[in-house]
């Protein structure tokens, strides 16, 4: 399908052709970068309402700031799409999260405009200030420098730590305050009230305009000082405020609520501010999925909904004639309840991931036993801890490459103290389009090297509900880890009565001459697929589950190097520190002596695009799995011409 920008977005290459419009253009330039979001995403898929709610910002923000030279931070980065159009980035937009193509995220060696790579909330008012900061020690006073933060990023404890720094430094940063009441579901927590309370007070948003146009006509000079202004301002605030305003407090110059969606105000606005020195924080209020009806109505569905007709709102499905594996996240889900209703003690805990993680479910069903606590992976983690002090059976849904930020929190709140809290980590391995911020890479390596952890992974759903069931049993007192990928299974019927597995027991999977394939969790299954195309070869791989990397199934291990001197290790996680590392270290320790390749993911940043395209390049999927076990056994290998 040809897609084309409309007549004014189609001469935008930059920042520099933007500012030459004339402001009563730029509503025009809105409605057409618009529509271009919409018909590209809708062909070719991608995050959605999130950008459709910063249009306006977008282009207010390259319209008045000196994009490049003013230096722009975008959060998360689910909101950065106009923000790509306007960069130069329009003809490849289509490209967007595709192998090879341009990021779905801000990136920093993709362009000169995206100032600090993101993936992952709450960093960018830390960044921008760092970066105001050392432009005040090079003497560039004139430089700016903006955080655009939503209101659900401003909950993790980063931003908090940030505000109360930028309060204090003296550096020009504006903090942009993107409030929709949404991240991926909705916003939780005191501030979000706090928010609400600002931005639905008639009387504090009359005062707050009264007081800017009364203060920009004030004589600022000997007798009357900024300082003094800034004073006045402040005290005529706090008589219609409950308490005193908290970014005030934090001295950031607060403005605002601004309505996000009136371009002009918003152009007028930023103008105003670029003269305003020090630390301020501008609050907008916008609403996620803006100018598309159906994404303002159900902003979670449609964060990221895939392919969809865009006249219609009819979000595509793939035909499918036969039963279907379900998502790892919804059998974690469902057996959640399940799990729950047989055992009281049962709690599940998410920071702002209940669609994601599926605990939506149980949060419907049973609201007193699952909490959304919000962006917050490190409190997440220690609420959890001290649950479980209490005798409570935590599961704490995080995904993999966001648990990495509750690190510390796992190890001196959790294991230090061997509390058996069951740590789901979701969208383990490589994820897929969102690409190297969201890729679960790590854990295993990381959690591999903590004392008391135990760590599992189901090569399908029937074992992910039986270790499930296990992690919640009273003779499990350690903490115990569960990974498990982004996507479908392989189960139809997965529905299966629980069964307890015991930590540190793997399973085999065939029996084989000459060569043994370990595998750790969902990858199993692509041991499987190359094992037919093996046999298929006349080759005869045996295939081990190991399902523990940590505590390992010993007794099978002495079993396959006591069998086979050729070996290789399959996982969907680093190479480094991982399974593999972990079958070495145990030949070491018994002075086995074998031949061992390890497959999974190489010491370099993964790029984005579709799982099955990264398994490929890591050689991991089947055939490369196939292709190595080939490569070792290549002398056995009879080729006739």
């Amino acid at each position: 399908m040809n897609i084309t920008a409309g007549s004014l977005l189609s001469q935008i290459n930059s920042p520099a052709d933007l500012r030459k419009l004339s402001k009563d253009q730029l509503h025009q330039v809105c409605e057409e970068l618009r529509q271009y979001i919409i018909d590209v995403v809708s062909v070719h898929g991608g995050h959605f309402a999130a950008s459709l709610g910063v249009v306006e910002l977008s282009v207010a923000l390259h319209y008045v700031f000196n994009t490049p030279y003013d230096q722009l931070v975008w959060d998360v980065g689910h909101q950065a799409y106009g923000h790509k159009i306007l960069t130069g980035r329009r003809e490849a937009f289509p490209t967007n999260r595709k192998y090879k193509g341009i990021s779905g995220f801000p990136k920093r060696d993709e362009s000169e405009y995206d100032t600090f790579g993101v993936g992952h909330s709450s960093t960018s008012i830390s960044a921008a200030l760092g970066m105001a900061m050392a432009s005040h020690y090079k003497g560039e006073f004139d430089r700016q420098h903006i955080a655009v933060i939503g209101d659900g990023a401003m909950t993790a404890g980063m931003a908090f730590e940030a505000l109360n720094h930028a309060g204090v430094a003296n550096a020009n940063v504006l903090i942009i305050l993107n409030d929709n009441c949404m991240s991926i579901d909705p916003n939780v927590g005191a501030l979000k009230e706090y928010l609400t309370d600002i931005t639905t007070s008639p009387t504090y948003n009359k005062l707050r305009d009264d007081v800017w146009h009364l203060l920009g006509k004030l004589p600022v000079g000997k007798r009357f000082t900024r300082e003094m202004a800034s004073k006045l301002e402040a005290s005529l605030k706090g008589v219609v405020s409950k308490s005193s305003n908290l970014f005030e407090s934090l001295q950031l110059r607060y403005f605002g609520p601004i309505d996000g969606h009136n371009i002009t105000k918003l152009a007028d606005t930023l103008q105003d501010l670029k003269d305003i020195p020090g630390p301020k924080l501008l609050h907008i209020v916008t609403t996620k999925g803006k100018g598309y009806a159906l994404a303002e109505k159900d902003q979670t569905t449609w964060h990221a909904p895939g392919l969809f007709d865009k006249i219609t709102g009819e979000i595509f499905k793939k035909p499918v004639d036969r039963p279907q594996p379900p998502k790892y996240q919804d059998v974690f889900g469902h057996t959640m309840i399940e799990l729950a209703e047989k055992n009281e003690k049962i709690i599940g805990i998410t920071p702002a991931m209940p669609s994601g993680s599926s605990l939506k479910f149980m949060m419907e069903k049973m609201p007193d036993r699952a909490f959304d606590v919000g962006i917050c992976e490190q409190h997440a983690v220690t609420l959890s801890a001290g649950m479980a002090t209490q005798g409570m059976r935590v599961f704490c849904n995080i995904y993999s490459s966001f648990f990495q930020r509750a690190f510390d929190q796992a190890v001196h709140d959790v294991a230090i103290q061997n509390l058996p809290v069951v740590f789901c980590l979701d969208r383990a391995g490589l994820v897929g389009e969102d690409g190297p911020t969201h890729h679960g890479a790590y854990d295993i390596a990381y959690m591999r090297s903590i004392p008391n952890v135990i760590i599992s992974a189901p090569m399908n759903e029937e074992e992910l509900r039986n270790l499930m069931y296990s992690a919640q049993l009273e003779e499990n007192t350690h903490p115990y880890v569960i990974r498990y990928p982004r996507g479908q299974g392989v189960m139809p019927e997965w529905r299966t009565p629980f069964k307890a597995i015991k930590a540190g027991t793997g399973r085999k999977i065939r029996d084989g001459k000459e060569i043994a394939i370990l595998s750790f969790g969902h990858v199993g299954n692509f041991v499987t697929e190359a094992c037919k195309e093996l046999i298929s070869d006349g080759l005869q791989p045996a295939h081990y589950d190991l399902r523990f990397v940590k505590p390992l199934d010993e007794a099978m291990l002495h079993e396959v190097f006591s069998n086979f001197n050729k070996v290789i290790t399959v996982e969907d996680g680093a190479i480094i520190g991982g399974v593999g590392s972990a079958v070495l270290e145990f030949m070491a320790k018994y002075n086995y002596n074998a031949q061992v390749k390890m497959l999974g993911i190489p010491d370099k940043i993964i790029e984005h695009g579709k799982p099955e395209e990264l398994y490929r390049e890591c050689g991991y999927d089947p055939s490369g799995i196939a292709r190595a076990t080939r490569e070792m056994l290549r002398e056995k290998i009879t080729v006739t011409v």
